[in-house]
């Protein structure tokens, strides 16, 4: 059999609200996390907890119904577990897929935080992610893009 990728933590999750500059404020303010990145055009943000790179909060602004927002769980592991992660999931017989849910054979590298990432479902078809943070600078500018994509400067 082969070995499943190995989860250290729980990296990151997310949650619809009904306000999301109310929302902002009050993870900002009361709960006391830091702002990481506020999508206007997505309507979501996303708060580091425990400083950049350890955990992170997203926040999704509702809509009208049905939903068109997909949340998820994201396990922290280690960027070797993160680029094997496509192969030996798929010898589990779970296609990995991208960042924008393609099917995948390499990791997504988000730039902003910069972090790479495999996505997959599980049997009930809730979207999961393994997740590790990448030893470079930020990059929003980059927005989302493949491992072999992401320029090699920044590595």
């Amino acid at each position: 059999m082969t070995e499943h990728i190995v989860a250290d933590g729980l990296f990151e999750t997310h949650l619809t609200v009904s306000n999301l500059d109310r929302s902002i404020v009050f993870y900002r303010d009361v709960v006391g996390l830091q702002l990481g990145l506020h999508e206007r055009d997505r309507r979501a943000a996303f708060f580091w907890i425990g400083g950049p790179g350890h955990s992170m909060l997203g926040l999704w602004a509702a809509g009208a119904a049905p939903m068109a927002v997909c949340l998820h769980a994201a396990f922290a592991t280690s960027l070797d577990e993160v680029l094997e992660a496509p192969r030996r999931l798929r010898q589990l017989g779970v296609t990995p897929l991208s960042f924008h849910a393609e099917e995948a054979d390499e990791p997504s590298v988000i730039g902003w935080m910069p972090a790479a990432a495999v996505y997959f479902r599980d049997p009930d078809g809730h979207l999961l992610e393994y997740l590790a943070m990448v030893d470079a600078r930020p990059d929003p500018d980059l927005g989302v893009v493949s491992w072999s994509e992401w320029p090699s400067a920044v590595r």
